[in-house]
């Protein structure tokens, strides 16, 4: 086994565009598992989301949750590390949306809560298995928060997007898909979460594969040892890797997996 360590990107890259864990997949994971990698989901979704990936695939350990904002231990719910932003910060961006009226989130660790929610962003949270809990921002917020999804149409996003770009950010904005933005600590990423992981475990960068195909996966990709974009990642995700695969709609993680862990047992 050449990685100990596999970092695994959940939407758009595990799952295919019907947000399906294929058998052929599920089966590469598995055998990389058996032979001795320890297989981290890396994902923007919250911890409770990520988890029934993880149940789906028959693993358990550390994931890597929130855009690396958190890292939890799925059997405990322990938060191993996390990092946190202030309300006063948040309120900034919560106003600037509650005006336009574009749907938000607030998210901890393994709780996402939402003021509001129409149709539309009820079908994306049962989509990603997630249970938003109910309750008005108006007096104290979630805490610890580690992060603010925003869901809206590309077109919107867009937009918002162009307006932020005047902005003096003190917090992060990236974009985690083309109807998501996500809010959080600037010091937040999958890279950094994923270097912060290797360093407890004393894994060295060249024993670490990375699977991933949007903007928040980039500094992942680029960490690892090796690095591999799907095909339906965009250009500048499949230049930040050292390789791109089919894509998820194709089984690109099996793809890799099946040469690179299977074929050097």
């Amino acid at each position: 086994m050449n990685y100990r360590l596999i970092a695994l990107d959940v939407d758009g890259t595990l799952l295919n565009d019907n947000h399906e864990l294929t058998p052929r997949v599920a089966a590469a994971v598995r055998e990389a598992a058996r032979q001795g990698a320890e297989i981290v989901i890396c994902t923007g979704r919250g911890s409770t989301s990520a988890l029934g990936v993880l149940r789906e695939l028959g693993l358990q350990g550390t994931m890597i949750t929130h855009n690396g904002a958190s890292i939890v231990d799925s059997e405990t719910r322990e938060v191993i590390h996390d990092t946190a932003i202030s309300h006063e910060l948040a309120r900034r961006y919560m106003s600037f949306l509650q005006e336009r009226g574009i749907h938000f989130d607030l998210n901890t660790a393994f709780d996402l809560f939402v003021e509001e929610m129409n149709e539309e962003a009820a079908a994306m949270y049962e989509h990603l298995l997630a249970q938003p809990i109910r309750r008005s921002f108006a007096q104290a917020l979630p805490e610890p928060l580690v992060k603010m999804s925003i869901y809206a149409p590309k077109s919107v996003l867009d937009t918002v997007e162009i307006e932020w770009h005047s902005w003096t950010h003190e917090l992060q904005t990236i974009r985690s898909g083309d109807y998501f933005i996500d809010v959080q600590h600037p010091k937040a990423s999958k890279g950094q979460a994923l270097r912060w992981l290797a360093e407890q475990r004393g894994i060295a960068r060249e024993s670490i594969l990375a699977m991933g195909n949007y903007y928040n996966d980039m500094e992942m990709l680029e960490y690892a040892g090796r690095g591999v974009a799907m095909d339906n990642s965009p250009a500048e995700v499949k230049a930040a890797a050292d390789e791109v695969t089919v894509s998820n709609n194709e089984d690109g993680v099996a793809v890799i997996l099946e040469r690179l862990v299977q074929t050097a047992q």
